[in-house]
């Protein structure tokens, strides 16, 4: 019997644990969840013969080793900043690896070690990254086939939540982890527009929105990404005039995300003395320039917020000015901030969300110009089903089948950018309504 390894068992785990569990009397495997909440592990099992959980803690070395030398593909839910160890147990073992996070610079430099012992530590195979990548790169490849040459690529990736479950003024609530919403975007964003390398700093960044219409939701609006640069040489684009990937959000909320900014609430860089002790009024009164009051025309005047009252509202209805203590020990602004929307964006019981993806395209071929829009629209089944859920583990998911049943051989650290990965990962999404709507002109 095949054995799986599961390390981690959070929001984005539920629908990957289904299909591994569904898919193990077919294949004969068993799935063994280690995370730090055996019985919440457990429970996503529903008593299946196929699946164990196990108690994990990251930092025991001996443990991870210990698991992970007697099973035969490793899949890491893990913080982005854990996988490394992980991958090294996987090395010394021979064993494969998938992850849904980017390849770091410490994985990159695994990929020597990960071929000589015969093993694939495969990343970035989620939804943001994963999706996106494959998805995307099988245009590409078709138009560079059909020897055309790619002038502009745009991206937008959103997790959103559905028009019916859309109850509070941001049009949003937390589908994946809120650290990564809260932290969004503090680096620079690069990329190129009409042959010329831009940069949005984060002071800016929620400002430098684009609008896009997206069938039966309307306009939508999406932010700058980090680094667009990085994807020109794995997308094979060099010479490409216009290389842009972003966030999409439903409108306002950049613009009321860059209040926050402005007024420091999303600053992780320091802890603030006795925070459990500072009420969320206070929070922002620490944080004003001297001479400037927590209170409405004041903070409309400093935020410039005349004549967008609408924007104001949206402030103040996550409670930020109100007197209540958010009792958050050695904290952050940002991890206050986190600790408030936590209360006020949980997806709620009969919730749905929705993930949103654009590709545009534009590119030459044969001397004429063209145009292709590629456009993903999927909802979740219910708050735990959620499309990010969907999107995030099936791919993953899809992966280790056809690693375990042979039918990917690969080895060295890779990321779903050949055909031999995309093709059956985004054939079999396809069963499961994740499908794009491609329009030409």
């Amino acid at each position: 019997m095949k054995q799986i390894l599961l390390i981690g068992a959070g929001k984005s785990a539920t629908v990957l644990i289904d299909y591994l569990l569904d898919n193990g009397g077919k294949y004969g495997w068993h799935l063994t969840i280690a995370d730090s909440d055996p019985l919440a592990a457990a429970s996503k099992l529903k008593g299946h013969s196929h699946g164990s959980a196990v108690f994990f803690n990251a930092d025991d070395a001996a443990t991870r080793e210990e698991l992970i030398s007697r099973t035969d593909l490793v899949i890491s839910m893990l913080p982005a900043t854990m996988h490394v160890p992980v991958a090294h147990s996987c090395i010394k073992f021979g064993k494969h690896l998938i992850t849904a996070s980017y390849v770091s610079s410490e994985m990159a430099m695994l990929d020597e070690q990960a071929k000589e012992k015969g093993c694939v530590l495969l990343n970035e195979m989620g939804l943001d990254p994963g999706i996106d990548h494959m998805s995307a790169l099988q245009i590409i490849h078709r138009i560079q086939n059909e020897g055309g040459k790619i002038t502009s690529f745009k991206s937008f990736t959103g997790g959103l939540v559905a028009p019916e479950s859309n109850d509070n003024p941001w049009g949003y609530k937390f589908t994946w982890n809120p650290r990564n919403v809260i932290v969004a975007g503090q680096s620079t964003a690069r990329y190129l527009h009409s042959g010329k390398l831009k940069f949005i700093p984060y002071n800016r960044l929620f400002k430098n929105v684009e609008q896009f219409e997206i069938p039966s939701l309307g306009t939508l609006e999406g932010y700058a990404n980090r680094d667009s640069l990085s994807y020109i040489e794995p997308y094979n684009l060099e010479g490409i005039g216009t290389m842009l990937r972003g966030t999409l959000r439903y409108k306002n909320y950049c613009h009321a995300w860059n209040c926050f900014v402005q007024m420091g609430l999303t600053d992780d860089s320091f802890i603030i003395p006795h925070s459990e002790n500072l009420s969320y009024i206070e929070l922002v009164q620490s944080l004003l320039p001297e001479g400037i009051m927590a209170d409405e025309r004041s903070l409309i005047n400093f935020l410039g917020l005349e004549n967008k009252s609408e924007l104001f509202d949206m402030l103040q209805w996550t409670g930020i000015f109100s007197n209540e203590k958010a009792g958050v020990k050695e904290a952050s602004p940002a991890k206050m901030l986190q600790h408030l929307l936590e209360q006020k964006w949980k997806l709620n019981d009969g919730d749905l969300d929705l993930v949103v993806m654009l590709h545009e395209f534009e590119y030459t071929v044969n001397g004429a110009a063209k145009k292709v829009r590629s456009t993903l629209v999927l909802k979740g089944n219910d708050e735990l089903h959620t499309a990010m859920a969907k999107t995030v583990g099936l791919p993953v998911a899809i992966a280790a089948k056809l690693i375990l049943t042979g039918h990917l051989q690969l080895a060295g650290v890779k990321i779903p950018s050949e055909p031999t990965i995309y093709e059956p990962v985004l054939q079999e999404l396809t069963e499961f309504g994740v499908v794009f709507n491609e329009v030409e002109g």
